[in-house]
């Protein structure tokens, strides 16, 4: 019997409604907020619209783990409330993203959920092992620039003020800018599709 690691999960859920029922759709979208912050393991939640008139919204939640998000998703109260929405909702696309593989995750929308009825899940993210190198790629050039940088420029800083002052640089970098381009790249690469200029 396996045990399901304790990795936070973050779902984004997209979802369409007929403009002249905004107001539905927001009293339904806090009914749903109000109900899972009763279940353990909730961790918050919130939704935006995508333009002013738009018929698209984008909801997010986040639970603890696999375990306490399964019973929330399981629950009679959420099959009740997404049930509650015929009418209003014309369908719903989920992603999820749990830690660091979420950057590996493939750039699509997957439906796996109308009304409770579940459809096959996103593909699985790329193997371990490809996800270090591709990590490793990213990091091996910022962590070298910065070393000689912070070598030459800040030679009289103590070594941990240098090491302090490189991961609150890098850690962004390498978040918002570096990785998310390189996973692009590699995107053939990691999931095993053909190299792009043999297409």
């Amino acid at each position: 019997m396996t045990t399901t690691q304790a990795v936070p999960v973050t779902v984004a859920v997209s979802r369409r409604a007929d403009p002249a029922r905004t107001g539905e759709m927001v009293a339904w979208m806090r009914a749903g907020t109000a109900l899972a912050e009763s279940f353990p393991g909730f961790l918050g939640a919130g939704f935006v619209r995508s333009a002013p008139g738009s018929a698209e919204w984008h909801v997010m939640y986040r639970f603890a783990d696999a375990d306490t998000l399964r019973g929330w998703e399981d629950s009679p109260q959420r099959h009740w409330w997404l049930s509650s929405a015929q009418g209003i909702v014309e369908h719903t696309r989920v992603e999820r993203r749990t830690g660091i593989e979420g950057w590996f995750d493939p750039p699509v929308d997957h439906v796996v959920e109308t009304f409770g009825e579940a459809e096959p899940l996103p593909p699985a993210a790329p193997p371990r092992w490809k996800q270090a190198v591709t990590i490793w790629l990213a990091f091996f050039p910022l962590s070298l620039t910065a070393t000689l940088l912070t070598a030459r420029f800040l030679a009289d800083v103590p070594l941990a003020g240098r090491t302090l002052l490189m991961t609150l640089v890098l850690t962004p970098l390498m978040t918002y800018l570096v990785l998310p381009r390189i996973t692009r790249a590699l995107h053939w690469w990691l999931h095993g599709l053909p190299t792009p200029w043999r297409r």
